[in-house]
């Protein structure tokens, strides 16, 4: 009994050090309050909105009423994180200045409609010419539709490429390891390997057992193979290609070649050179007496 005793006067004790502590919030006055009301409900429409109200509401403290600091009251009003309220924020800056200096004449050029189109811009700290520039190729990119975060990123990682004014250090026939670096275009081509077919300024056209492909330099590495190793998984891919050209092939052959396109040399195992032989033999020779 004695123990619960002192855990009530515990907490006695530490609700007492709590309500000292209490802050003492300021009051809005008539035209503040009619102000705070208009941008909560700002916040909670469109993302632009939302941005400029929020910063609105840090600048003018227009949370001092019943919070202490803007973190918390992002918190508590809008059940926003920290991290978001401020991507919020940013995302506004970027759609004014895409407002204010993207070119009037000539194509319409449209403007985001979501908070996510211009997250790859802000997460760059691009400066505000280089955001007008960004967006223009990206809408490009998307064919002169509102383009997708993803198509954002890639004029951004193309920006980059001939800001730094890096040179494209493919060459054609050579093997090269595909990275996805945030290119949700290339979602589930991971380290898979390639043979570069054509080169250009920023990209290269490249073949995989089972595409064609342009791709930014930037998502390609280099595989350092010597010319006989470049033969080899050239021969290879030319199995897996006839194989993928039956149009017929199940779950496991899938799987398998699947496998076969992430090898990280230019030869097979013995394993692997049985499990290859067996599609073929099922896909391609299955006629052959």
């Amino acid at each position: 009994m004695g123990s619960w005793k002192g855990r009530r006067q515990h907490r006695s004790s530490s609700r007492q050090k709590h309500e000292l502590r209490t802050p003492v919030f300021k009051p809005l006055n008539a035209e503040e309050e009619k102000l705070r009301e208009s941008y909560e409900q700002q916040v909670k429409t469109a993302f632009y909105t939302a941005g400029n109200a929020l910063i609105k509401l840090q600048e003018l403290r227009l949370y001092r009423s019943t919070h202490i600091n803007f973190e918390e009251f992002c918190r508590d009003v809008f059940s926003f994180s920290r991290d978001y309220a401020y991507l919020l924020m940013a995302a506004a800056r970027v759609y004014q200045n895409l407002l204010d200096n993207l070119p009037t004449s000539g194509r319409h050029i449209p403007l985001p409609t979501k908070e996510r189109q211009v997250r790859p811009i802000i997460k760059a700290q691009l400066d505000d010419a280089a955001q007008i520039e960004v967006w223009s190729k990206a809408v490009v990119l998307a064919e002169g539709k509102v383009p997708s975060s993803s198509l954002v990123a890639s004029a951004i990682r193309q920006f980059l490429v001939l800001e730094q004014k890096i040179t494209n250090p493919f060459t054609t026939g050579e093997v090269a390891r595909i990275v996805v670096r945030d290119n949700h275009q290339l979602k589930g081509k991971g380290n898979c390997w390639c043979v570069i077919d054509q080169v250009f300024e920023t990209s290269c056209t490249v073949n995989t057992w089972s595409e064609h492909l342009e791709i930014p330099v930037e998502n390609l590495a280099a595989l350092e193979f010597n010319q006989e190793q470049y033969r080899q998984i050239e021969d290879l891919g030319v199995r897996m290609t006839k194989l993928h050209e039956t149009d017929s092939l199940d779950v496991a052959a899938l799987w398998v070649l699947d496998g076969l396109a992430k090898l990280d040399r230019p030869y097979l195992t013995t394993l692997e050179e049985k499990l290859l032989r067996v599609i073929e033999d099922v896909y391609l020779f299955h006629d052959v007496e």
